[in-house]
């Protein structure tokens, strides 16, 4: 069993609680990486898309796949007691932990369905907060 953490960083101007859509626990949200095989070390193609299953029993993984050159299985459980939400610009932030068997989770890949509040907007000459989707790309 390895644990991987994943975490991210962002240039947060005027912006806090960057984190997917649904909050840091929601089943929703697809996690994208690459998988290399612990096995014989073979990278993965495509990349493996893994959600949280809230139905599953405890300890359960949430990816179970065989690689395709040496056959091996391996999953992959994921650990959303270990999420937050980005708060901080500049500062890395613990977004989900895996619990690793068999693969190591290489190159994550951001895609769409993320959510921001703002701090401080102008708007009817007045501060709101409010909640917008935004695409985000490697930093």
């Amino acid at each position: 069993m390895v644990r991987f953490l994943l975490q991210i960083r962002a240039k947060l101007q005027s912006l806090t609680n960057l984190q997917p859509q649904g909050g840091c626990k929601d089943p929703d949200f697809t996690y994208l990486f690459k998988l290399k095989c612990e096995g014989c070390g073979e990278l993965s193609e495509k990349e493996a898309g893994v959600r949280l299953n809230l139905g599953k029993r405890k300890g359960a993984p949430d990816l179970v796949r065989k690689c395709k050159f040496c056959e091996r299985e391996g999953s992959v459980r994921m650990m959303p007691e270990h999420s937050r939400p980005l708060t901080q610009t500049g500062v890395y932030c613990p977004l989900m932990m895996f619990d690793c068997k068999g693969y190591e989770p290489m190159d994550f890949v951001f895609s769409g369905g993320w959510k921001v509040e703002s701090v401080s907007v102008f708007y009817s000459s007045s501060h709101r907060h409010f909640l917008f989707y935004c695409g985000i790309s490697h930093l």
